[in-house]
């Protein structure tokens, strides 16, 4: 039975933020050995992972707009092309500010150029199954920290930092070069509703688009959401290990949110389609607030085990459903920018967490205000979504124009 095409550009997605994602947040299992080799101290390597949050955001809004324009294939072909330039320029860096660079900029700016783009085009395949489509495509991200993390250890064992990470960024060559011809639109374009806010047949006006209420809500709960769940994401296995947590075991714990957010992912992405994206995406938004002020009662590790099932499958959840309701809200034809912008804001929460997360730490000698605090920002999170304006209406309805 042939495969519909629309279901290859789904697994073409979720190769594409796999391994860009993966090779962007290997920097974790990297970090330790380039320090040992060069010297360099850990509060410089690690900041390349800063560099890469604040390129992503700002590189996300850029590729958006130009997959509108251009079409996301030659996107993510650029993409593509700049990654394996990014990380074999990594690899061979001779000095701090070079591989900051590399990493932290090229590598950053590579990575923002899948998902945005990709997102755009699997909404465009489906009018049907669309949150569950879209799901299936952020699913990479997922599976990267289970693929690319422990490939880039094992390399790394096997030959040293440098050769590991040049091999990884030819084997990102070699993965998502061809990849990226796979990638098109539906015949006759695009489909679906949104909101218009365009005169007649013009391209529609993002200056009107950014200041509607859909944005706003939109991006102000992609910050908030991304904001309440980075920061304790980042510290969880140095949380688990001050409350007594053996250290290997505490890695585990990252790897079972892992895991349940890539089931968190089908179900949540499920629920959409079936029930409406915005109630599932409240819902959501209120585990993850709740399961995170329950860490503080956290001390055993079938504890953080229990804790990190929900919460993975509440965040991993939740996160593709800002791509269905930006199409949704504002139809295929800007989706990339709309959805772009919306990322960038999404990234600049993430930025914060891990950055207030240490102060927190640093001061008070505890992590129980980085989790009270991030448990309120979900709460808030919450509370905006539930300020989503309804969703216009589709093809046969009467739907709002020219508002």
């Amino acid at each position: 039975m042939t495969v519909p095409y629309r279901w290859v550009i789904v697994a073409v997605g979720a190769l594409m933020t796999c391994v860009a994602m993966g090779a962007m947040f290997s920097l974790a299992i990297f970090q330790q050995p380039i320090a040992a080799a060069t010297g360099w101290s850990h509060l410089g390597i690690s900041s390349a992972m800063t560099l890469n949050f604040i390129v992503m955001g700002l590189g996300g809004f850029m590729w958006g707009m130009l997959s509108d324009r251009f079409g996301p294939r030659v996107v993510v072909l650029i993409g593509a092309v700049i990654l394996g330039i990014a990380l074999v320029v990594a690899s061979r860096a001779v000095s701090l500010l070079q591989f900051q660079l590399a990493y932290g900029v090229l590598v950053g700016l590579a990575a923002s150029a899948f998902f945005a783009p990709m997102i755009a085009a699997t909404t465009a395949w489906f009018d049907t199954n669309r949150g569950l489509a879209v799901s299936l495509v952020t699913v990479g991200i997922g599976v990267a920290p289970m693929t690319i993390s422990p490939l880039a250890r094992w390399l790394i064992t096997a030959y040293d930092w440098r050769m590991a990470m040049l091999i990884i960024g030819i084997g990102a060559w070699a993965l998502l070069l061809p990849s990226a011809f796979l990638v098109r639109m539906p015949a006759g374009g695009a489909t679906g509703s949104g909101v218009d806010h365009s005169s007649h047949n013009e391209r529609p006006s993002l200056s009107r688009v950014f200041r509607s209420p859909q944005f706003l809500v939109l991006g102000f709960t992609f910050f908030a959401c991304c904001a309440a769940h980075s920061g304790p994401i980042f510290h969880m296995v140095s949380y688990a290990t001050i409350c007594g947590v053996a250290p290997m075991a505490a890695v585990s714990i990252y790897s079972v949110e892992g895991l349940a957010g890539l089931g968190g992912r089908l179900v949540y992405g499920a629920a959409a389609d079936r029930f409406g994206v915005k109630p599932v995406l409240v819902i959501g938004l209120l585990v993850q607030a709740i399961v995170l002020s329950l860490y503080l009662f956290a001390h055993e590790l079938t504890q953080f085990y229990a804790l990190a099932m929900i919460f993975g499958s509440a965040y991993g959840g939740v996160m593709p459903l800002y791509a269905v309701l930006a199409h949704e809200y504002f139809g295929p034809r800007i989706i990339g920018t709309v959805f772009g912008a919306a990322t960038m804001l999404s990234s600049i929460g993430m930025a914060f967490g891990p950055l207030i997360g240490g102060w927190i730490y640093d001061t008070y000698a505890s992590y129980s205000w980085l989790f009270i605090g991030s448990a309120l920002v979900g709460l808030g999170a919450a509370a905006i979504a539930l300020a989503f304006p309804p969703l216009p209406a589709r093809k046969g309805e009467a739907a709002l124009q020219g508002s």
